[in-house]
């Protein structure tokens, strides 16, 4: 691509996101969740590939209808009280339209059937724009219009989402995929926290996009998209093989890796709200996600991939992509869970 032109649709994204960040009026964050759309399209069909033409026709169609139903609720709320100010959310059948478009947005089960598909159709550093930057926009709306919204409706949308992503995920055998469920059930795991304690969805999502962007940069390091690519991967960079298995650990949540730090403060947050049954559930709904993280695991660090090839393996990949990115993400992903308490202070 020019890169005049893709200077103009990054520098498009950021506008989008920053003008609904900053909009305390209903028509200026549609008009950026609006560029923010616009701006990706051409970056996500820039291959010319059937898949990558058909993942953005079907991105473009649930955008589209997400954001059709924000401007139709928000007109409607703004028919009721007469004024389109966000913090003035007084009508609930409108609050309730506006969630459901933010989380078909973002891919919140059940709204969530897009996001797996559109995924697998693109590449790696667009899908890596599509699972991080492209969240903020519309988690900024929803954490503005959450507390006017019913709390059961939040918690069923959350629970749903960290099944779905964990159940979703199992039978997987293309990154993409599993990658998209994962971000799926960690979208589950910021709403239901969401209306207790704002700032640990706000932690979340952050380390949320450390550790995917960790994730997806390692496979675009390695060149990998399915399993069985992996299991080869340790032949020509055993380095970055032990940090892509931990990157996955910490994505799954174990301790002591960064992942753990939400989950941890989210499962403390739930009890302390007396929602035993609630923290209970998303445990184990973890859990399944845990499993297909694991997958991966074993699939590169314990297995040796059959060789059909009468070539030798080469020792190292050649590459001349920038590595400071993915050793930023990385030592983010992985080592962050000792900050737990000053994260805390600054928190709250």
């Amino acid at each position: 691509m020019n890169p005049y032109v893709l200077a103009i649709l990054l520098s498009s994204l950021g506008l989008g996101t920053t003008l609904t960040f900053a909009s305390s009026h209903w028509l200026l964050a549609w008009m950026g969740l609006e560029i923010n759309t616009l701006a990706i399209i051409p970056l996500m069909a820039q291959h010319h590939h059937p898949r990558a033409v058909e993942a953005t026709t079907k991105y473009f169609l649930t955008q589209a209808t997400a954001a059709a139903m924000i401007m139709f609720a928000s007109t409607t709320n703004a028919w009721i009280t007469g004024e389109w100010d966000m913090n003035n959310m007084s009508n609930s059948l409108a609050s309730t339209m506006i969630i459901i478009a933010l989380a078909l947005k973002i891919g919140l089960a059940p709204m969530h059937f897009w996001m797996p598909e559109v995924l697998q159709g693109l590449d790696l550093l667009t899908g890596l724009i599509l699972s991080t930057w492209q969240k903020l926009a519309p988690f900024a709306l929803i954490i503005q219009t959450a507390q006017a919204v019913d709390p059961m409706l939040l918690t069923a949308l959350g629970i749903m989402s960290t099944l779905v992503g964990g159940w979703g995920g199992l039978n997987q055998t293309q990154l993409r995929k599993i990658l998209a469920y994962s971000s799926i059930a960690h979208m589950g795991w910021m709403i239901i926290v969401l209306q207790y304690a704002p700032q640990l969805t706000l932690l979340a999502l952050g380390t949320y996009i450390f550790m995917t962007s960790a994730a997806f940069l390692t496979l675009k390091t390695s060149s990998a998209t399915k399993i069985n690519t992996l299991a080869m991967v340790w032949s020509k960079s055993p380095i970055l093989t032990t940090t892509t298995a931990l990157v996955l650990l910490s994505l799954g949540g174990l301790p002591p890796l960064t992942g753990f730090m939400p989950k941890w403060l989210i499962l403390q947050e739930l009890a302390k709200q007396n929602l035993p049954i609630t923290a209970t559930i998303m445990a184990l709904a973890a859990l399944l996600s845990l499993y297909f993280y694991l997958r991966l695991c074993y699939a590169m660090t314990l297995t040796i991939s059959p060789n059909m090839t009468n070539s030798t393996t080469p020792w190292r990949t050649q590459t001349t992509q920038s590595s400071l990115p993915l050793t930023l993400s990385t030592t983010v992903a992985l080592g962050l869970l000792p900050m737990t308490p000053a994260i805390l202070m600054l928190a709250t």
